[in-house]
């Protein structure tokens, strides 16, 4: 026997509503685009505090309200007024560096050509074959890029001194979202879990991974981001380098990304030292990196991330680069959050498709299949059983 149809204007109705929510909410996400920045920090802030809400509620006698103003103080001394010193600090750094480098106080195309001059002859021969032989083709190309990013970073402060208003805002829009997700964030994770439509156990499961991705890549990433580059930073200021803080955000922007790391900063400097006679200095700051800055990330990434919640580093890798491709300097957290999202859901989807059906006994007639009742038996007087029915 087929079961009715619904009406045609059951259906109409049903997929209109289904048009009308996927129209808002395209809407609401495109009146959202201009603080995108600020709602997406607030979020990660939110999420990453939370375990701190929770714990202030209780000791704060049940009032969420002042939990969320008390936790949102914390964020502000943690991390939001050091992120702008610091950010102030090395927009002045910078900007002292691409003058020295005008005047030419700094020539890195003539540091290129010293480290050049003194490589064996079978490295020059190697590089002569890659086409990398020609010095002045290298150190025109080297000047360019210095050029070019001497440009990027001035015309990046003449934004943000043109875009004040803008930043003003959008930081006001971050800490008003991230009080009220801290207060009401339950509530709000609760209502979206209802909305979606899976069952319970996937968004369990999709909740806490994404949850716990944004905590790991913040908490983890970033901590262990900080740790090098402050260690190569200190590094460099005991070796008397110039611009020890502007190298030391390098190394922790490059330490974001396994597998490459701060070496990348820390080793050409170490070879020239090396190969202009400062032979102490290369051999402290190779041992430096290697024994510290190098294995930091093996040691607190491990007890700040957790092994069980570790990606692969090459997805870790790619996921990085393609988000911060994308979407910038936000794409460190968002890309390796898509990741880990795209292995969980596939890896819910193959445990629904190998998942062994339970086998479901088929009789034919209703007292087929069971095993019988010995006569003068006593049953559990919680059980009914109706003989005439066999049931």
């Amino acid at each position: 026997m087929t079961e009715p149809r619904p009406p045609r204007s059951t259906r109409l109705e049903s997929r209109t509503f289904i048009l009308l929510l996927i129209a808002v909410t395209i809407g609401f996400g495109w009146i959202l685009v201009p603080f995108f920045g600020a709602v997406f920090w607030g979020v990660v802030m939110a999420i990453l505090f939370s375990p701190v809400h929770r714990r202030l509620v209780p000791k704060l006698g049940g009032r969420r309200t002042p939990a969320a103003l008390v936790t949102l103080a914390l964020i502000l001394v943690i991390v939001i007024i050091p992120t702008v010193m610091i950010t102030g600090a090395l927009v002045r750094e910078a900007a002292t560096v691409y003058a020295r480098t005008q005047s030419g106080e700094l020539n890195f195309p003539l540091y290129f050509a010293q480290v050049y001059d003194a490589l064996p002859t079978w490295v020059t021969s190697l590089l002569d074959r890659a086409g990398l032989g020609n010095l002045a083709e290298l150190q025109a190309k080297l000047t360019a890029s210095l050029q070019q990013i001497g440009q990027f970073v001035g015309a990046q402060a003449l934004a943000i001194g043109q875009n004040t208003l803008d930043l003003v805002v959008s930081f006001f829009v971050m800490l008003y979202l991230m009080f009220f997700l801290l207060r009401d964030g339950g509530a709000l994770s609760r209502r979206i879990r209802e909305a979606v439509p899976l069952n319970d156990a996937h968004k369990r499961e999709l909740s806490q991974k994404f949850a716990t991705v944004v905590r790991a890549t913040v908490k983890g990433n970033v901590l262990v981001a900080i740790a090098q580059g402050a260690l190569g930073g200190i590094a460099f200021a005991f070796l008397g380098i110039h611009a020890a803080l502007l190298w030391a955000v390098l190394m922790a922007f490059l330490s974001l990304l396994p597998a490459v790391g701060a070496g990348l900063i820390w080793a050409p400097v170490a070879i020239y030292f090396l190969v202009t006679g400062a032979v102490a200095k290369g051999v402290i700051l190779i041992a430096y990196g290697v024994l510290v800055i190098g294995l930091v990330d093996n040691v607190l990434r491990p007890v700040l991330v957790g092994k069980d919640t570790k990606m692969p580093d090459y997805v870790v890798l790619i996921s990085t680069l393609g988000g911060m491709a994308i979407f910038g300097l936000n794409g460190f957290v968002i890309g390796p959050v898509i990741a880990a999202m795209f292995m969980a859901v596939w890896d819910l989807y193959i445990v629904e498709r190998t998942a062994v059906p339970e086998e479901i006994p088929i009789s034919r007639h209703p007292g087929e299949g069971r095993d019988p009742v010995p006569p003068n038996t006593v049953q559990d007087p919680g059980l009914r059983r109706d003989d005439s029915e066999g049931v």
